[in-house]
């Protein structure tokens, strides 16, 4: 029998090319409000059509860590909000959720590290996707970086949901090429990971098909034409598919080995989940062996061999203008075994894969991607 779930989803859910506008009415009392943001889509703040004060906190890095919540953490008490808003990627996104948890709270990090944690939440959470790849904006898990122990510290809670999520194409429409391509990945990678997980559920399975389907049909369109409203509302569906999926179900190997390429060695997380994908995806087909096949026929190329797999998905990156090769993004061979030791040892993720992984296999992984 199929293991129960729950899901959990935004109360609220709202698509369409400018709809951003219509956040201001969902925090029309508000008398403050913060906006986590970048210093690139704080230039979004004015379509927000906020009232009262407004406080925008912009130092998100690429990968947020432990002081940049604490900087975040300290703003919002000073500024005690009635409402969050997320305006961003999947790290301001990561932030705002636990800024909205915690900034009223006496836990902190520590406290809440893990699933089921969070105590409660008093303050409205408004999230505003500004790329298409994580999903964050659909789900309970929050990441942030531990410089000390470069690892990934993850929080799950039902408290960190949003109240209301917005899927604006127009945000993204000034996304570069080169990021679409792999934030567009990274979201079809959270749903193939959900779809041939040990964990994978029937209810999910349908959501993550249509993840997949939707990054096959409008990735390529979104990577060559920018204002491509169809692709772009396209792939941001497939980014909030892929965010469904990772509430109850979650990725596994690719994640895994993704990690310790943006914790170690700096790479954005959706180019590190685009650079493993082709071939976490081709270890797996000797278990997975249908889904694998429908995943590839939906990204438009053949399944009929591991060897052909690997090759076509690598293809399929390659044709976004993705450099696949991690020799060309900095690592160094003699560091590769220590990524494999520590994504290896990352058993929240490694767990879930259909096929079981050996340090050596993750080690040869990036020794293929080398």
């Amino acid at each position: 029998m199929t293991a129960s779930i729950t899901l959990h989803q935004p109360r609220r859910l709202i698509v369409g090319a400018g709809t951003i506008g219509e956040v201001g009415n969902l925090v029309a009392d508000a008398t403050a409000t913060l906006v986590i943001a970048t210093p690139i889509t704080a230039g979004f703040v004015d379509r927000l059509k906020l009232p009262g004060k407004i406080e925008i906190f912009d130092a998100i890095p690429g990968e947020p860590d432990v002081a940049t919540l604490d900087a975040a953490l300290a703003v919002a008490r000073r500024v005690r909000p009635q409402a969050v808003i997320g305006l961003g990627g999947g790290s301001v996104l990561d932030v705002a959720k636990l800024v909205a948890a915690l900034w009223d709270s006496e836990q902190t990090l520590a406290d809440v590290a893990g699933p089921n944690k969070v105590a409660g939440r008093n303050t409205r959470l408004i999230q505003v996707a500004t790329t298409a790849g994580t999903g964050s904006e659909a789900g309970i898990r929050s990441l942030i970086t531990d410089p000390v122990k470069g690892a990934k510290i993850a929080v799950e809670s039902p408290h960190m949901i949003a109240d209301a999520a917005v899927l604006d194409p127009q945000l993204t429409f000034t996304v570069p090429p080169a990021v679409t391509a792999a934030t567009g990945v990274d979201a079809m990678a959270h749903c193939v990971e959900a779809f041939t997980n040990k964990r994978a559920h029937p209810m999910i399975d349908g959501f993550a098909r249509m993840g997949f389907r939707l990054v096959g049909k409008y990735l390529a369109r979104a990577v060559k034409d920018g204002s491509d409203t169809e692709a772009r509302e396209g792939m941001m569906l497939a980014s909030y598919y892929g965010g469904i999926c990772l509430g109850p179900v979650n990725t596994a190997a690719g994640h895994a080995i993704a990690y310790p390429l943006g914790t170690r060695l700096g790479l954005p997380h959706g180019l590190a989940n685009a650079i493993v994908f082709p071939h976490v995806l081709a270890f797996n087909q000797r278990v997975v062996a249908e889904k694998t096949a429908e995943v590839a026929e939906a990204l438009g190329f053949s399944a009929n061999s591991p060897d052909a797999l690997l090759e076509n998905a690598c293809l399929f990156c390659t044709d976004l203008d993705i450099e696949m090769q991690l020799s060309r993004h900095g690592a160094k061979e003699d560091a590769l075994a220590g990524y494999a030791a520590e994504a290896h040892a990352n058993r929240r993720l490694m767990d879930n894969n259909p096929a079981d992984m050996a340090v050596e296999d993750v080690l040869a992984i990036y020794r293929a991607a080398y």
